[in-house]
């Protein structure tokens, strides 16, 4: 097995650990999914209470009418990520995540000027919401109990 298109095998400094990174690599995915959901439905929550109070931030953005932008907003954060907590529609819930993160990168990187330092919160959730809408929700996940996934 020579072809470099193979995938290689991993071996491990300390082949004992295996086990242990075996039996706990489901565990943390759910865990960052969870984690990063509620995370998601934390910011969220004041925009649902009042879906239209941020209509005028999104229009300083340029996102116009506002009062359209505004409960889009409310609910990809706060339902999007009561979604992706669950693992309930994970990957759709992703991307609507990761699309409202790489627009808080740009704010914070371009109309702010902020730079990397102003933007590397939302860079880093970006690429975890990624990752779920690649991956979708794992086995344990409403998805997986469903036994269907988008």
């Amino acid at each position: 097995m020579t072809d470099a298109s193979l995938p290689t095998r991993r071996r491990l400094i300390i082949p004992a650990l295996g086990r242990l990174y075996g039996s706990l690599h489901d565990g943390a995915e759910t865990l960052l999914r969870v984690v990063a959901g509620l995370a998601l439905v934390t910011h969220g929550v004041p925009k649902i209470v009042n879906p239209f109070g941020a209509a005028g931030m999104v229009e300083s953005l340029g996102f116009y009418p506002g009062v359209f932008w505004s409960p889009l907003l409310a609910a990809a954060e706060f339902f999007g990520g009561i979604l992706i907590a669950l693992g309930l529609l994970t990957r759709p819930a992703s991307v609507a995540a990761t699309i409202v993160l790489l627009v808080t990168v740009y704010v914070h990187w371009i109309v702010r000027a902020e730079g990397y330092s102003g933007a590397e919160k939302s860079i880093l959730w970006a690429a975890i919401f990624i990752f779920f809408a690649i991956r979708g929700g794992n086995r344990h996940s409403v998805d997986a109990r469903l036994g269907r996934e988008f």
